[in-house]
């Protein structure tokens, strides 16, 4: 795959950009709310690993005015990406006190985490840097979620997928994979959803 494939914007990418949103990501946000109604339309949502910010634009949009959004990346959001239903905590999703300052703003109606490690170019590392987030985006879901709540969560395939869904389906009443189409063909990402928090 040539280094530059990324760089030239296609169909997904000029579509974002003509919404208002800061990258193409948002469509698999919305594919996967629209087949499964992942998203209240109001309540509360975590964002983790949320820059530079589609998924939140997303979920502000969704909610009602009763609605909230919280907001967690390593990163800044994109400089429109702004609401007054929006709490954003920049740091580390690892971190105590970055837990700790999420968890007394919650619990969620939804968690969601479309955060992907820095990779390498080794399927056998980037997968494994993959699992480790999907495990810290569980562990949110497991300790923040309500009762009843949602949760998608992206992995690169080939990854242990079927052991966090059998975990996932201690959590949740259904728990399963899902690819939308607004993956890029060449991508090997797909999603984990998990529905009505038990």
């Amino acid at each position: 795959m040539p280094a530059n494939s990324y760089e030239k914007p296609d169909f997904w990418s000029r579509k974002a950009f003509s919404e208002g949103y800061p990258a193409r990501s948002v469509y698999k946000l919305k594919e996967i709310d629209e087949k499964f109604g992942l998203i209240p339309g109001n309540g509360t949502a975590l964002d983790l690993g949320a820059a530079p910010g589609s998924w939140t634009v997303f979920l502000l949009r969704k909610l009602s005015s009763g609605g909230s959004v919280v907001s967690c990346d390593l990163n800044p959001l994109a400089k429109n990406v702004k609401g007054d239903k929006l709490t954003f905590i920049q740091g580390d999703l690892n971190d105590a006190d970055i837990r700790s300052r999420i968890q007394a703003l919650g619990p969620y109606d939804s968690v969601v985490c479309d955060a992907a490690p820095l990779t390498t170019g080794n399927r056998t590392v980037d997968t494994a840097r993959s699992e480790q987030l999907v495990e810290m985006a569980i562990w949110y879901a497991e300790n923040m979620l309500k009762k009843g709540g949602n949760f998608a969560v992206k992995i690169f395939q080939n990854g242990d997928q079927q052991v966090f869904i059998k975990k996932m389906r201690e959590l949740f009443t259904t728990a399963k994979g899902f690819k939308p189409e607004a993956c890029r063909s060449e991508s090997f990402e797909t999603y984990l959803i998990g529905l009505d928090r038990k």
